[in-house]
């Protein structure tokens, strides 16, 4: 998987290597290669993308652009393989990640995996919409976390 890592906010410091790291856990799950994009950036950036793309002018986690819909049109379905190689693209905003991960008592670095992860299954056509569909892809996240050695980011021990 090649992951470019564009940084527009210096406190990213480490983000190629979560960002790498991420990738190489979804490509193992799913035996795929491709490519993808990662803008690592501030809350006032993503709020700004978040206006723009989905008419919510406000600061958000991660954001992600498939580069085509992969969506199953069944609930709690598989989406469709990738038929190109570029997945799309992700944007994850510095402070919201660090205020979260505070707040839930999290480590910096494990929550911007899940997040990462999360924003790459999206380009990959998983969802959270309906709720059969939040059950696959929060399974598959728990999944690829434990795989890199994070515990489950929901059951709410830390």
């Amino acid at each position: 998987m090649i992951v470019d890592v564009l940084i527009e906010d210096d406190r990213w410091e480490g983000l190629d290597a979560l960002s790498n790291r991420a990738a190489e856990a979804v490509a193992a799950r799913f035996n795929l290669a491709g490519e993808m994009a990662v803008l690592g950036c501030d809350d006032t950036r993503i709020a700004q993308l978040n206006g723009d793309f989905r008419q919510k002018p406000t600061p958000t986690n991660v954001l992600s652009w498939p580069s085509e819909d992969r969506a199953p049109a069944v609930a709690g379905g598989t989406p469709d393989a990738p038929t190109d190689e570029s997945l799309g693209d992700i944007a994850i905003a510095y402070e919201t990640c660090l205020r979260e991960a505070t707040e839930q008592g999290k480590a910096f670095d494990d929550h911007v995996l899940h997040l990462l992860i999360h924003g790459m299954l999206h380009l990959l056509g998983y969802d959270h919409e309906r709720d059969a569909d939040a059950t696959v892809m929060e399974g598959l996240e728990v999944e690829i976390l434990g795989n890199l050695g994070i515990g489950d980011p929901y059951s709410g021990s830390h």
